[in-house]
């Protein structure tokens, strides 16, 4: 089987992309599930504006609406067929609307989308987001709903036009599909086998995107650390590393995920010597019960998780860690869950996302015997909940007085607005709101803010100012991007003509910008 293409791929324009009378049509697309999705869709916006579609203005109903799926979860199918009844009742008073349904659910249902909503005008899969403009106009012309699902990969969706979310940050794909064959996971058979892209190619869009104004960017793969296997050098992700943190004007390298069984002490050594590397790791445990994690098929041991962490921290003091773990796998026993207890309360988590465990067709646990009852499951998810919640305070906690330098966002926070504070994260990951003092200078999206912790809740750090001292910030790039694409959208203008101009749909590799 060929590779898929490294080349930037050029959308061209779609004359389904305006109305009889010439009006651009507003698209909007809505995400459902994990960072890799979320980076698709700034690919699906990227591949519309390319196309002629501008982004509908918030508060308005779009004439095309994307639905990004996710079928990781069982409940995910409900939340997708949910959102379809839901937008047929618009559809049929909005003349012209067409409804689109992409990603691992697509993938997955193919033909039973169109059964279950004959009003969807679009099906695709993981392996062809970049010809959905191309399905939107077939629909539109032929009058019918368009259905292609390829069941392999053509071309790197990193190499689609990309609508970023933020000027600050950007998303960068360095792996698509999973080699792995977790009895719970249905991504292997929906994304297919881990195909790398070259080292290169990655560089270039990382540049790319800090010639952009990004100041950070996070690295994509569905294991990460597994990284090179497939062009034969297994310490490929600690180079990539590296080589990351020489670019000039780069100052945040996140990634996610690893693979605690492929995770090695050169990745380690990596990120304690690359300065641009934050203190930050998200290391799926799943379980903590070794018999547990063996039906799982995670080919590593509790043993070693722990001692990945140690090593981690010997080398990071300051690093927070995150994790994923599932409740009621398959056969779990009491002693199973108290293991996972155990190992909960060994490793100090900063924070955790906790799932209970649920039937997802396709996987071998989903014929698995021994399904543990829900009310079981559910009283076990409610003493994980509160033991980790117990542990995020206390590791919170640890923080008050720490100064911190936070990467101020376009708000993560629901009450920012009531308690004018502003939000961001520091270079650990944990969200912080702060305060800004009567008089003090406002920092914009992108700048960084160097403030100490003052309040620490479960989920979050405050930082105010407890004597009105002025914020101190630090105006970047990044802030420097935002002001120029506000100013674009006509909110604020902030910059001088002659940093104006209009602001191009990128590509993933920096040989074209679409406009030029």
């Amino acid at each position: 089987m060929s590779a898929p293409s490294s080349a930037p791929t050029l959308i061209a324009p779609s004359a389904a992309a305006s109305d009889l009378d010439g009006r651009p049509r507003t698209y909007e697309v809505r995400t459902f599930g994990c960072q890799m999705n979320v980076h698709d869709s700034e690919r699906l916006s990227g591949s519309l504006e390319s196309a002629g579609y501008v982004r509908a203005a918030a508060g308005e109903e779009a004439d095309v609406i994307v639905i990004n799926t996710c079928a990781v979860r069982d409940n995910a199918a409900g939340k997708l067929y949910g959102t379809l009844g839901h937008l047929k009742s618009r559809k049929d008073v909005h003349h012209g609307m067409q409804i689109a349904v992409g990603g691992c659910m697509a993938q997955m249902d193919k033909q039973a989308v169109l059964d279950k909503a004959p009003w969807v005008d679009v099906v695709f899969g993981t392996h062809n987001m970049g010809s959905l403009p191309n399905l939107l106009e077939r629909a539109r012309h032929n009058g019918e709903a368009e259905l292609e699902i390829l069941e392999s990969l053509e071309v790197f969706p990193s190499t689609l036009p990309t609508k970023r979310d933020s000027a600050a940050s950007g998303w960068v794909s360095i792996s698509v599909g999973c080699n792995n064959t977790c009895t719970f996971c249905i991504v292997p058979s929906l994304r297919g086998k881990e195909k790398d892209r070259r080292p290169g190619d990655i560089l270039s869009e990382i540049r790319m995107l800090v010639d952009d104004g990004a100041i950070e960017v996070t690295l994509l793969g569905q294991n990460v650390n597994s990284y090179g296997v497939e062009f034969g050098d297994r310490l490929a992700f600690g180079k990539l590393l590296r080589a990351a943190g020489e670019i000039d004007g780069l100052e945040r390298i996140r990634f996610t995920s690893p693979h605690p069984a492929a995770f090695t002490d050169d990745v380690i050594a990596a990120m304690a010597e690359t300065p641009a590397v934050m203190p930050s790791l998200h290391m799926p445990l799943q379980s903590g019960s070794d018999r547990v994690l063996k039906a799982m098929r995670r080919s590593y041991r509790s043993e070693r998780f722990l001692g990945i962490l140690d090593r981690v921290r010997e080398r990071m003091p300051h690093a927070a860690i995150t994790t994923d773990i599932i409740v009621g796998f398959p056969g779990e026993t009491d002693a199973d869950f108290e293991d996972t207890l155990r190992v909960v309360a060994a490793s100090r988590f900063s924070s955790a996302f906790t799932f209970q465990y649920s039937i997802r067709a396709g996987t071998p646990a989903a014929t698995m015997p021994d399904q543990v009852p829900k009310h079981v499951v559910q009283e076990r998810y409610e003493r994980l909940i509160a033991l980790q919640e117990r542990i995020s305070l206390e590791e919170n906690q640890r923080q008050l007085g720490r100064e911190v330098r936070i990467l101020v966002s376009t708000g993560e926070g629901k009450k920012d607005a009531a308690t004018h504070r502003l939000t961001g994260r520091a270079e650990d990951n944990r969200l912080v709101h702060v305060e800004v003092p009567a008089g003090s200078a406002v920092p914009r999206p992108g700048d960084v803010v160097t403030a100490v912790v003052t309040h620490a809740a479960p989920f979050h750090l405050l930082a105010d100012s407890p004597d009105g001292a002025p914020l101190r910030v630090r105006r970047t790039r990044a802030g420097d991007a935002w002001d120029r694409a506000q100013a674009e959208s006509c909110a604020v203008p902030a910059v001088p003509a002659a940093a104006s101009g209009p602001r191009p749909v990128s590509l993933g590799l920096p040989v074209f910008r679409v406009g030029e």
